[in-house]
């Protein structure tokens, strides 16, 4: 499931602290002075529409903000805000532009290079996605979000060796992260490593006993290596476990196929 990064970016830059200004008579002065003031209101309303929800005012709001020309940090926050927004009213276009904006002014502004993949998933462009992951991992080699979503973008892809790569970065960092060893068990699967794929749906469901998927991905293992009886135990365990109907039907009739 595809989450785009919390609102109210101002957490994740600094922003100088506005000075008082000097007293002046100069009418260009004053008119900068007032704009100022304008950008600065306009970006706090604009983020207490996001925590109300009203993605269409918070558009509004930061889309002002942009006409008036604000300086950095202001002007990627207001980029990558208006992104959020169009995000959420499903104009994914315009938000991979206004994301791609932000971070021209911003190199290093993390949330933004995380939501411009998000947005390009939700696309179902999957090249542009995996471009914005390199991207975000040339600069941020470490990072857990980047390897996981390169990960799944790979399997997605059919690229299951750096699937297998990036899961395995993360889990050398992130050992207990259960989904991720899920996902690691299924780049395995593709390339056909059965054993190891068994171990690591074993671990993962030895950290969240009722991870559904992985307890039918270890039957689909268990079968493939010809574990009949032990592929029945786990599609069962799969099916009372299962939240989504569809994957409790597949798995009672997985079961009942053996």
């Amino acid at each position: 499931m595809l989450i785009l990064l919390a609102p109210a970016a101002a957490g994740a830059q600094d922003y100088p602290q506005p000075r008082p200004q000097p007293r002046t008579t100069d009418a260009a002065a004053l008119l900068d002075v007032a704009r100022q003031r304008e950008i600065r209101e306009r970006i706090e309303l604009g983020f207490r529409e996001e925590l109300k929800g009203d993605w269409k005012r918070a558009a509004a709001e930061f889309g002002r903000v942009l006409t008036l020309d604000p300086k950095e940090p202001q002007g990627s926050t207001a980029r990558y805000d208006l992104g959020l927004a169009q995000a959420h009213l499903g104009q994914l276009d315009a938000a991979v532009a206004s994301f791609g904006a932000a971070i021209a002014l911003d190199p290093d502004f993390f949330a933004a290079r995380v939501d411009l993949i998000a947005v390009n998933l939700m696309r179902n462009d999957l090249a542009a996605a995996r471009r914005a992951a390199d991207d975000l991992l040339a600069r941020h080699p470490d990072s857990a979000r980047g390897l996981y979503e390169r990960g799944l973008i790979a399997l997605k892809s059919g690229d299951a060796a750096t699937a297998l790569h990036d899961f395995g970065a993360l889990l050398q960092a992130n050992p207990t992260y259960a989904t991720a060893r899920y996902d690691l068990a299924l780049a395995e699967m593709k390339l056909e490593r059965l054993a190891d794929a068994e171990r690591d749906l074993r671990a993962a469901l030895a950290i969240a006993p009722q991870f559904a998927r992985a307890r039918f991905a270890l039957g689909a293992v268990l079968l493939r290596t010809g574990q009949r009886d032990q592929a029945r135990l786990a599609f069962e365990a799969a099916a009372q476990s299962a939240q989504d109907p569809s994957l409790r039907e597949l798995a009672n009739s997985m079961r009942d196929s053996i």
